[in-house]
């Protein structure tokens, strides 16, 4: 049987950062790091489509949601805790104030932590799927080895792209432990929607205005962005941002504001202009919207009324059915409630027992903002450990 002073389920940007800041803070510590894939950092080496958007320049508490939303505002919005100097690089921010590798390779994170956790002697535990843990701590490998531990730390994620062993097994170990879990869901996912009116469009990207109202109308969220059209209804970043919103609701409907910078009387004028010219109905909008996107919203319309086509590129809406589910999902919205845990992170119900990351019910808005809370959790808990330690030293 294997004993170490923390064992950390779950080799992610939460728990390889946990792992790297406890040998930092205490190099004398044995720690290791227990991943059921057979590579850790497999989810972090794919994020931000593999270009590695970790963090953002605007750091607001807007931007985080569910029951941990004031634990990730401390953690991230305060600057107590900075990614960027888990890693040995130059870093850039695009025009939206998302922040990148320079070298825009997400591979390049991983590898980093990966490279600093060997060097600082941390033990990774790969091809490991940890399948029960029992307070003392005592945790069972699928292989029927024993793990023991002083303390342990929860980061194995939530429920979103089993892809990578993050099926929502860490729910099941917590549950064991006495707590609960709020209803999951996929966020910033792509979207099903009513395709009647956009079955011509499949690959086109634009980029315009989203709005997501509920069901009485009421507006959930805005956002300007790239929505790409597919054959089952809408994914691109901006759709990923609204997919937050709209997590767990039925009868939610998008608006898309396409040339959100040009008002809709200029958008009149331009129709009226085409009808005095001769143009067909189908070509009222050629040259100031994609062409096919031009006619889908005129066949839509049914009208060669410039009014009616100009309101229809300002407000052209489609009915929420649903979204492409975990398994294409980026974040899970839900997981442990804030209230089962300390402003350290560590349990309630279990002392000694850290719960961090995707684990916790706390997810943020597409932009870098999940990875954020991710590595200032993993750091936090490393901090907390770190102090509890010395205290009994």
């Amino acid at each position: 049987m294997q004993k170490y002073d923390v064992a950390i389920i779950g080799g992610g940007a939460a728990g390889l950062a946990c792992a790297v800041r406890l040998k930092e803070q205490d190099k004398n510590i044995s720690v290791a790091v227990v991943e059921a894939d057979a590579r850790a950092g497999r989810k972090l080496a794919a994020t931000g489509n593999g270009q590695g958007n970790l963090s953002n320049a605007e750091m607001t508490a807007e931007h985080y949601h569910g029951s941990g939303a004031r634990l990730a505002e401390k953690l991230c919005c305060s600057g107590a805790y900075d990614p960027l100097s888990l890693f040995d690089f130059i870093f850039c921010k695009d025009k939206l104030g998302r922040i990148y590798p320079a070298g825009k390779q997400a591979s390049a994170l991983s590898d980093c932590l990966l490279r600093k956790a060997s060097a600082l002697g941390v033990q990774l535990l790969v091809s490991s799927p940890v399948t029960a843990i029992k307070r003392g701590y005592e945790l069972t490998v699928s292989d029927g080895n024993k793990i023991c531990a002083d303390y342990v730390v929860l980061a194995a994620g939530g429920k979103a792209q089993k892809q990578f062993n993050t099926d929502g097994a860490s729910f099941a170990l917590a549950k064991s432990l006495g707590h609960t879990v709020t209803p999951l869901y996929p966020s910033l996912v792509q979207l099903k929607c009513d395709t009647a009116y956009i079955k011509t469009l499949k690959g086109i990207r634009v980029e315009c205005g989203v709005t997501a109202f509920d069901c009485d109308g009421n507006m959930l969220a805005k956002t300007c962005g790239d929505v790409i059209f597919t054959d089952y209804g809408v994914s691109g970043n901006a759709v990923f941002y609204i997919s937050a919103y709209c997590a767990g609701r039925s009868g939610v409907t998008l608006s898309l504001e396409f040339l959100p910078d040009i008002c809709a009387d200029e958008i009149e004028k331009d129709v009226k202009r085409k009808l005095e010219a001769g143009y067909p109905q189908s070509e009222l909008l050629c040259g100031t919207l994609h062409n096919q996107l031009g006619r889908a919203i005129v066949r839509r319309c049914n009208s060669q009324s410039p009014k009616s086509i100009a309101a229809a590129v300002k407000n052209f809406t489609l009915t929420v059915e649903g979204s492409l589910g975990f398994d294409y999902a980026q974040v899970t919205k839900g997981g442990i409630p804030a209230e089962e845990l300390d402003e350290n992170l560590q349990s309630k119900l279990s002392p000694n027992l850290y719960l961090i990351g995707e684990a916790v019910d706390v997810d943020g808005d597409c932009g870098g903002y999940n990875l954020q809370w991710a590595f200032a959790s993993g750091m936090h808990a490393a901090k907390s450990i770190i102090s509890r330690m010395d205290c009994y030293d």
